[in-house]
């Protein structure tokens, strides 16, 4: 028997033989059986759309409830008696079948039309994190599931990886800590909570405004200045990036120019900085707790790099890489300075307005006119053919079935070549008042293996804010927001590809740095004529596709500058390293000193602290803002190896949906790149890819 079989027999008997595995599936069935008589039959698809406010609440309760019992169970095994069937099959099983339950809960506030299921849906988000919180911190239960990794069974590969996952994530969570470092713990993370929520409160408050003469805005599109509040014969500009990007950008006074970007480079004062200054010390105080050397260390243990230094190797040989092509970029953009403004100083004030300059000179694109080659409609069913086509897909909508709102799709998918039935999408695409304001994907049921041997299918919702038809005349998108919907609908099929046995090994649930790889490869497919063509139409004549020559553009102007740019986020990744790897950092003075260095000598702008308003330190990706640079450079790689010269061939698509989709987080995702490439993955690709031939 192939280890991958034996691990499936594994799981499925196991659970089987464990009393609350067979109790939740009878529970759970109850919750959900009244509904399924109201909708058609989907099979291996139980999560719910469309619940009430009660049946929210209800279901919340019982969640916990099932959830305490089974954690109660598994901490009630003696350690001399652990096995995988008591220690560990439960806990896969509950979350196997919780999962959807879960979603079925926390969905409605972000598509529900009702106020009252909106609250009901985020008052048991609220809940339910609180209770899982505490879940992942009960030392009894670890001991248990530790007893049993230390045993050394062989279970197989995928049931050793999720054994160690649970381990990882008990001690990450403080649950091997005596019970007075354990309140340390959970002080310090009240204290940061508090600290987050200061510092993105201080850059919201920030009031201040400018009053800018039509002299001084010289150069500002007359729709931009109409818009502006006049106050004693002056334009009122607002220190936020809708009014200070297009200053940046189009502003021909360059006084005018560094007065903003100073400005705007204050919101959050220094209040922020010493907020952030705080903040990184109760992190390395916190890591120090758990048993890490430092915060950097703690954060970056379960993603792909694994330690803190290498990622730092990783930017560093990054930002040295770029050198040479950012300096070509910025000697075009002094150029254009001195014959434009003399032989002044450039600064981080000019670096937007001469992209701009030159974009314009050197691109010759339209952006209104793009715009009217991309309806909504043509854009998604080409979108979906494309899809289907290069991963040998199957899509089948599926009508008269129970929805949230009558704008939303369903589709079946299926292997086009064995006919296997693979999971199910929701394309929630238009918008409407109260949805979630954002293009994403949720994940309402994971792919996994049940205790009874049935298989739950994956089943993601794509929602958007696309705009409705208007007059019987389908709506346009701006070339962005199909990017956007390209790359989301990536998540999508990630997450229907999944094979994986656990729930915790699904597509959309795999740390950052793996979980962004495949869908930054896919959105090449939005700047190649190939594909594209396949997406667009112009808006009164389908017939006629966006030219290859508006295609070139696109992709020039994506690349347009790209060494500085990427320069611009290595500053702060590393900004963002550096804290966080070491005590009692000066964050200001480490700025000062970093920025001229890898900014090719360009100065800080005095009187600015990027520090102050930068919340991506500050909350949600401290000491892993690194992460999106390291996907789009594994994406690269992928792209210019395996699909650049032939975009649509299927072969190369279906050999990527099994080696690198369908694992999800069953295996190393280093592993799973370098199988796939047959080598480690190189920079060499994505500088190239972005930097030649950009100017």
């Amino acid at each position: 028997m192939s280890p991958r079989r034996k691990e499936k027999r594994v799981v499925a008997v196991a659970g089987a033989a464990a009393l609350v595995a067979v109790g939740l599936n009878l529970a759970f069935s109850a919750v959900a059986a009244h509904r399924r008589r109201k909708r058609q039959e989907l099979p291996g698809f139980t999560a719910q759309v469309n619940l009430s406010a009660a049946e929210i609440n209800r279901l919340a309760d019982r969640i916990i409830a099932k959830s305490k019992e089974t954690y109660d169970a598994v901490a009630a095994v003696p350690l001399d008696k652990v096995s995988f069937a008591n220690a560990i099959a439960p806990l896969a099983e509950l979350d196997a079948q919780q999962f959807p339950l879960v979603q079925a809960c926390l969905l409605p506030r972000m598509v529900s039309p009702s106020d009252d299921v909106c609250r009901a849906s985020a008052e048991a988000e609220k809940r339910l994190d609180s209770h899982f919180l505490l879940c992942r911190q009960r030392e009894d239960v670890y001991r248990v599931v530790k007893a049993f990794a230390e045993r050394g069974e062989r279970i197989g590969p995928e049931a050793t990886r999720f054994v160690q996952c649970l381990v990882r994530e008990f001690e990450r969570n403080g649950a091997k800590l005596t019970q007075t470092k354990r309140k340390e713990m959970e002080k310090l993370r009240s204290h940061i909570d508090d600290l987050n929520l200061k510092y993105i409160q201080n850059m919201n408050d920030f009031t201040k405004f400018l009053l800018l003469s039509e002299e001084e805005l010289a150069g500002m599109p007359l729709e931009f200045l109409k818009d502006l509040e006049e106050i004693d014969g002056k334009r009122k500009v607002l220190l936020t990036s809708y009014h200070v990007t297009p200053i940046l950008e189009h502003c021909k006074v360059g006084s005018t120019r560094k007065l903003i970007a100073v400005a705007y480079g204050q919101k959050g004062g220094k209040q922020n900085v010493a907020i952030l200054q705080k903040l990184v010390q109760i992190r390395h105080r916190l890591a120090r707790l758990l048993g890490y050397s430092n915060y950097s260390d703690f954060a970056i243990e379960p993603r792909m790099p694994m330690t803190s230094r290498k990622v730092l190797e990783f930017l560093e040989e990054m930002s040295e890489q770029l050198n040479d092509p950012a300096n070509g970029e910025l000697r075009l953009l002094k150029d254009l300075k001195v014959k434009e403004e003399g032989d002044a100083q450039f600064g981080m004030e000019d670096l937007l307005y001469y992209m701009k300059r030159a974009e314009q000179h050197k691109v010759d694109l339209d952006i209104g006119e793009i715009k009217r080659y991309f309806p909504v409609k043509l854009v998604i069913s080409g979108m979906l053919k494309m899809f289907q086509d290069l991963f040998a897909l199957r899509f089948e909508e599926i009508k008269d079935v129970e929805v949230w709102h009558e704008t939303v799709r369903l589709f079946s998918v299926w292997d086009a070549s064995s006919s296997d039935h693979m999971g199910y999408f929701f394309l929630d695409i238009f918008s409407r008042e109260g949805k979630y304001g954002h293009t994403c994907v949720v994940a309402l049921q994971n792919g996994c293996m049940c205790s009874n041997g049935t298989r739950k299918v994956p089943v993601a919702v794509l929602l958007s804010q696309c705009p409705k038809e208007f007059d019987g005349n389908s709506a346009l998108l701006r070339f962005p927001e199909v990017v956007r919907i390209f790359h989301e609908f990536s998540h999508v099929v990630h997450h229907i590809s999944n094979r994986a046995t656990f729930s915790r090994f699904s597509g959309l649930r795999l740390e950052g740095d793996f979980a962004e790889i495949p869908s930054l490869l896919l959105e090449n497919w939005c700047y190649e004529s190939t594909s594209l063509k396949m997406m667009s139409g112009f808006h009164q004549d389908i017939t006629k596709s966006v030219t290859s020559e508006a295609c070139q553009s696109l992709k020039r102007r994506r690349d347009m500058f790209a060494g500085l740019k990427l320069k611009q986020e290595i500053l702060l990744c590393l900004v963002d390293q550096v804290i966080h790897t070491s005590e009692d950092v000066d964050i200001d003075e480490l700025i000062k000193d970093l920025h001229p260095k890898v900014m090719l000598g360009i100065p800080l702008l005095e009187g600015t602290s990027p520090a102050s308003c930068f919340p991506r330190i500050a909350v949600g990706y401290d000491a892993v803002c690194y992460s999106y640079i390291w996907s789009e450079v594994f994406a690269a790689d992928l792209f210019a190896t395996k699909f650049k010269d032939d975009l649509l061939n299927q072969h190369a698509g279906l050999r990527f949906r099994n080696k690198v989709l369908a694992p999800g987080g069953s295996k190393d995702p280093l592993e799973i790149i370098t199988d796939y490439l047959g080598r480690e993955p190189s920079l060499q690709p994505f500088i190239q890819s972005r930097t030649r031939n950009t100017l």
